[in-house]
């Protein structure tokens, strides 16, 4: 299940997917890297926009390809990430407006 955008509130299904990519202390920490992409070795200003680099990510994780790729993609269909692809490789971003509306619907709900 990939995350909507076309309700303003998370679904209940929706929200079960977050937390699920959210239960494990590796995506957490992927996620809090990606709020300062500045923070990566190389990274330049205007890279920014399109975000950082799944090998950047995979080096300060100390983690295997496969399970970067893997962590990132279930961050991505909870809506918490966006990817670009840029010949080769990919990149990544935090999706801060889904970001925003999953804080609003937890806040509606709890």
């Amino acid at each position: 299940m990939i995350v909507r955008y076309d309700h303003p509130m998370f679904s209940e299904a929706e929200l079960l997917t977050v937390f699920r990519a959210l239960s494990n202390p590796a995506r957490r920490q992927m996620l809090v890297w990606l709020k300062e992409p500045m923070g990566f070795p190389g990274q330049e200003p205007g890279d920014v926009e399109i975000g950082v680099c799944v090998t950047d990510i995979q080096r300060r994780a100390g983690l295997g390809q496969s399970t970067t790729s893997q962590y990132l993609a279930m961050l991505r269909r909870a809506g918490l990430i966006v990817a670009t692809r840029r010949g080769k490789w990919t990149y990544y971003r935090r999706d801060e407006a889904n970001i925003a509306r999953l804080l609003e619907t937890l806040g509606d709900v709890f």
